[in-house]
């Protein structure tokens, strides 16, 4: 019963940790019209690392 509890209590944290990332993410790379970042966004999972990449360098608005 504890297991269960605390695997649920670590699922739910790692849930509100990726889902707000993930949003951002995936919003900026449809504003940019990146469709490959933003399917590779959508599919893979990777704790919010390769999301946090994308928005720090990736997202950038490009220069004139």
């Amino acid at each position: 019963m504890l297991e269960s509890l605390l695997n649920s209590n670590w699922i739910f944290l790692l849930l509100l940790w990726v889902l707000p990332w993930k949003g951002v993410a995936l919003w900026r790379a449809a504003r940019n019209s990146h469709k490959k970042w933003f399917i590779a966004l959508l599919v893979v999972n990777t704790m919010a690392l390769l999301e946090i990449v994308y928005i720090f360098y990736f997202s950038k608005p490009k220069k004139q």
